[in-house]
């Protein structure tokens, strides 16, 4: 392909138009706008008549429900799919669809139709958004490219990334991703991809299709139209998909391998000191790359990105020099403590306007401080020139209530000119690293935010605070993930109350929270009083039950709007007697022992518990509830149907004396798999929420939220005959090799792990523990592992898995998790 650039005007459009654009009606039209941007979610839009916002009743959230707020801000243009109150909108412009997301997606259908570009669209199972980053960069250094935001591959965020197709790029590369059947048909219709690349297929999704092979030919509809598509042949299925498309005389298929030799593609790779040589064959010629990979995913990603290149004539030199500037991309956005009472909100893997949008969003939900800093570099290859960008990023920012913005680079001094709040600008990242040695952060929520030339990571390393390589990652989409999956089997209008209890089972309490407030649950619960203390002091608003109150914490409930457990008479009579003077009805949540013998009023003592309770009107009994003693086990399911029927007895014949109906709760996460008919009005959501299924009832459904890893401290050759740690517990029964790793019985590894009990995961092979786990550190076997000082430790994740490890020292996962010490770093991410 020869160096030309396509030229043509981004789609805007008037308001009035909109019927030429999507089905619908305008049901009122006030004032005629320009329209330049779109907007789906109210927390992140800018206020300007250019934008308008289309409102989406989803399954938890309604759009519909957020006009009221917009307007009053001063948002002008809506799309609706229900009716409003006009006469409250009078200024405003209301246009009706019968879909919300379906005039989306054809609105930005027109704008993908004016694209005189190529375009390439990526799905599979694994790799889109890698592929997609990789591509990009390989080829952004001979085109201009257009790429879609993170992990943008949903029905709304397939419509959402063409609507910012500009009118400069060369190439857009685009992914898009499917659940369920005959959602791809929607996307390609939109999509249509001149080159199409099939990553690999997997499980992931299993549950949406009802079969693989019906999973591979509902992926391979985006390239109906598609002229090239570069696939593995490995994976049969994709091939023979691919191979049951229309129009096949029209298509060329570039079906690689690794594995079939008479493959006109046959792929070989061969290890070097410098990494991995791949030889490609392509169209009677053969080509040789250097990549800095050896793990097989890597490998098939970057053979895709390769065989596109060649495809499209990049010139092999810039090819090979792009590779060696090609890393593992952080592909999400992390959280982590900082110095001096900072958090860090780490996003530098790019730096353009939707991508800045997007981490103004996660930002705007961080609330663990109250001043919030953003460091931002130049923007790169917008197209947009100075002024313009600049202007239209000012606009941005002021809307986030940035208290100190810092800009680095030469460009982004033209911010001066139009941003109106507090502002530092440097030349470099090492200038504003001379500023910072004597201008340090405190008590800020901080947004890094820059393009990769820019090396921002050591403006990261610069500020967080320092804890040894030992680290537990928390994939927040993972969270959301369980959430939904839980909330799925609910019936309507049933609430959840989310445990958070002891350091949230490990992950650290007040991070999770705050992502399960934007998830819009409905309860939080703490074991104690200190915890929802935390939780008040770090934003977090939600209601929140303590479970063991103790009389002296009394004040801090009061101080701080807990509501308490209650459990025993003493405790109820304290606690009548301390809140009688105030002004308000004091909210506390009885807990019922029908069963299990812990802590609760138990059935014939609700006689005695009535008279009090109605004696003291101040006091406002906000929930009822009870704990299932054995909710994951069949075999006590008949004990389980009788705690729910004391439960009932018990909670109706205090509603009929106190006159009002309070949330009756009874169940947990198994209880929620296994009991549906016990949900009353709420459920306790617990360690499910973390993707542990005590109930075995749903395999490969939830997903392990958390990642525990550590790094090799230092790899020895040890003689046959020599011990290995203290009591010389490990014995090397043959010449061998070992590979201390930075974490220990402190850390919360388990001593139960010694002496090849416990399993780690270094470079995709498992390596068991010798000798004895020591208070910081562990010895592990790595004889048959290729691994060197610094390579990453996988101690729990998906494999390890945390289940099988807690059944291998005799214990449950709750204890693997809950016992990772607060000396370990926690990272928390979103893609």
């Amino acid at each position: 392909m020869n160096l030309k650039t396509y030229r043509y005007t981004s789609l805007k459009f008037d308001f009035s138009l909109l019927p030429n654009l999507t089905k619908g009606e305008i049901t009122q039209l006030h004032q005629d706008h320009s329209i330049e941007n779109i907007f789906i979610d109210s927390r992140n839009i800018v206020v300007s008549y250019k934008n308008i916002f289309i409102a989406i009743e989803g399954e938890r959230h309604d759009g519909h429900q957020f006009i009221q707020e917009l307007y009053s801000k001063g948002i002008r243009n809506f799309i609706i799919e229900k009716d409003v109150n006009y006469i409250e909108f009078a200024e405003a412009n209301f246009f009706k669809v019968e879909s919300s997301i379906q005039a989306l997606q054809q609105i930005a259908g027109k704008n993908r139709a004016k694209f005189k570009g190529i375009l390439i669209g990526i799905t599979g199972s694994n790799g889109k958004t890698i592929v997609k980053e990789w591509l990009a960069k390989l080829i952004e250094s001979v085109y201009s490219v257009y790429r879609s935001p993170r992990s943008y591959n949903s029905q709304v965020g397939v419509p959402l990334s063409l609507w910012h197709i500009n009118d400069y790029q060369d190439y857009a590369i685009i992914e898009a991703g499917i659940s369920q059947m005959h959602e791809m048909e929607k996307l390609e219709a939109i999509i249509k991809p001149n080159i199409g690349i099939y990553t690999n297929l997997g499980t992931a999704h299993d549950e949406g299709f009802p079969s693989l092979e019906e999973k591979a030919h509902q992926k391979a509809r985006l390239f109906k139209d598609s002229k090239t598509i570069i696939f593995c042949k490995d994976f049969p299925e994709i091939s023979n998909a691919l191979h049951n498309l229309p129009n096949l005389e029209d298509k060329e298929f570039i079906g690689w391998s690794f594995e079939d030799n008479t493959s006109n593609y046959f792929v070989e790779t061969e290890e070097r000191e410098n990494g991995i040589a791949i030889r490609i064959p392509y169209r009677e010629e053969f080509f040789i790359f250097t990549v800095p990979f050896k793990d097989y995913a890597s490998l098939e990603n970057i053979t895709h990105c390769l065989l596109l290149l060649l495809h499209e004539g990049v010139p092999i030199k810039i090819i090979q020099n792009t590779l060696n500037e090609i890393r593992p991309l952080k592909m999400r956005l992390e959280t982590k403590k900082g110095k001096n009472n900072t958090y860090l909100v780490d996003d530098s893997y790019n730096n353009d306007l939707v991508g800045l949008d997007t981490a103004l969003h996660f930002f705007a939900q961080q609330k663990q401080y109250q001043k919030r800093v953003l460091i931002l570099s130049d923007l790169l290859q917008t197209g947009l020139s100075g002024d313009i960008l600049y202007k239209q990023l000012a606009e941005r920012i002021e809307n986030e209530n940035i208290d100190q913005l810092i800009g680095i680079g030469s460009e982004i001094q033209q911010l001066k000119s139009f941003y109106h709040g507090k502002i530092e600008l440097f030349n470099s990242t090492n200038e504003f690293l001379d500023y910072e040695q004597t201008h340090p952060f405190h008590n800020s929520v901080i947004l890094i935010k820059g393009a990769r030339k820019f090396g921002f990571e050591a403006i990261v390393q610069r500020l967080e605070q320092k804890i040894h390589g030992t680290v537990l990652e928390i994939d927040l989409n993972k969270i959301t993930h369980n959430l939904n999956f839980y909330r799925s089997r609910l019936k309507p209008n049933v609430k959840t109350m989310v445990m958070v209890k002891a350091f949230a089972y490990g992950s650290s309490s007040h991070e999770i929270a705050n992502w399960l407030e934007f998830h819009n649950v409905d309860y939080l619960a703490v074991a104690y009083a200190d915890e929802g203390v935390i939780l008040r002091q770090h934003g977090i608003k939600l209601p929140i039950m303590v479970m063991n109150p103790d009389p002296r914490s009394f004040e801090l409930l009061h101080h701080y709007n807990l509501e308490p457990e209650i459990y025993s008479f003493s405790l109820l009579n304290d606690y009548v007697n301390y809140t009688r003077s105030f002004d308000y009805k004091a909210k506390i949540h009885l807990k019922l022992d029908t069963g299990m013998h812990r802590l609760g009023f138990e059935p014939f003592e609700i006689e005695d518990l009535i008279p009090i309770l109605k004696k003291n009107p101040h006091i406002h009994v906000s929930s009822i509830f009870s704990h299932l003693a054995a909710s994951d086990e069949a075999s006590h399911n008949g004990f389980s149907a009788q705690q729910a029927m004391s439960f009932k007895k018990a909670a109706d014949d205090i509603i009929s004396y106190i006159g009002y109906k309070p949330i009756l709760h009874l169940l947990n996460s198994p209880g929620i798999s296994r009991f549906p008919d016990y949900q009353f009005d709420m459920v306790r959501l617990g360690v499910g929420l973390y993707g542990i299924d005590t109930t075995g009832l749903h395999p490969g459904e939830l997903l392990p939220v958390s990642t525990l890893k550590t790094v090799i401290s230092q790899v020895k050759h040890i003689k046959k005959g020599d011990t290995i740690g203290y009591s010389r517990k490990g014995l090397a029964i043959e010449d061998m090799k070992i590979a201390t790793i930075s974490i220990g019985y402190a850390d919360g590894f388990n001593r139960k792990f010694s002496q090849g009990v416990g399993m780690v995961k270094i470079n995709g092979k498992l390596a068991p523990v010798i000798g004895n786990v020591c208070m910081d550190m562990t010895m592990v076997d790595v004889s048959e592992i290729d691994c060197a000082a610094g390579d990453e430790v996988i101690v729990f994740g998906d494999e390890p898995n945390i289940t099988k490890m807690a059944k291998s020292i005799d214990t449950i996962p709750y204890e693997i998790l809950t016992n990772v010490s607060e000396r370990v770093k926690r990272v928390f991410y979103t893609e």
